[in-house]
């Protein structure tokens, strides 16, 4: 089984990342597609179901034990812990790229290969300029604070579920990518060869 998991700073083209990495790849990908087939077996409204797990997180035991809250309703643990089994669920299907839902800490059993994607402020920012509608008008100054807001809202959320390194700290990554100034596509066939070379390496290790 091989699994490519992805965090990434909000703006820096991780997403792009995952979809043209498991295409290179011939990997399935999955992102969006957990919360809205989660949204399917849950019979809840995906907007209602991205807020919950997107914001209402508190602190709990670390994956693989029974989740338990303080603060956390059931209701909100029950969703997490749907949320979990599914991303487990789409990963024993086969090879894999996943991109959020604190995958890399879910599928630790798999062994993924765990990438982090990162940006300069500038160039995140224009990231977001080129993807935001009219009704999405915001000033660099609000784009600013949305980034840095998001970015600790995935710090905070992955940092509760282990306290062996920080969210973004390159000692829990296999390979971090800086992306500032950085043509996404054209970095896809290094980054294959790469993933392809780390599994070759981890099998021969087994």
């Amino acid at each position: 089984m091989q699994i490519i998991t992805i965090n990434r700073e909000f703006g820096s083209g991780g997403r792009e990342i995952g979809k043209r990495l498991a295409d290179s790849l011939g990997f399935a990908y999955y992102d969006r597609y957990i919360l809205e087939e989660l949204s399917k077996k849950l019979a809840l409204d995906e907007n209602y179901l991205e807020r919950t797990l997107e914001t209402n997180w508190t602190q709990f035991m670390p994956f693989g034990q029974t989740l338990t809250t303080n603060k956390f309703s059931t209701q909100n643990s029950l969703l997490l812990a749907e949320q979990h089994k599914l991303v487990k669920q789409l990963a024993s299907q086969g090879n894999c790229v996943v991109v959020g839902s604190n995958a890399d800490l879910i599928l630790e059993e798999f062994n993924p290969l765990r990438i982090f994607v990162y940006a300069d402020m500038q160039s995140k920012i224009a990231r977001c300029r080129a993807r935001e509608t009219e009704s999405e008008k915001l000033s660099d100054h609000e784009l600013e604070q949305k980034i840095k807001s998001i970015d600790k809202g995935r710090s905070t959320k992955h940092d509760m579920v282990t306290s062996v390194y920080p969210w973004g700290d390159k000692r829990g990554y296999d390979l971090c990518i800086n992306t500032s100034n950085t043509v996404i596509k054209d970095i896809i066939p290094s980054m294959k060869q790469f993933a392809v070379s780390w599994f070759k390496e981890r099998n021969h290790g087994n």
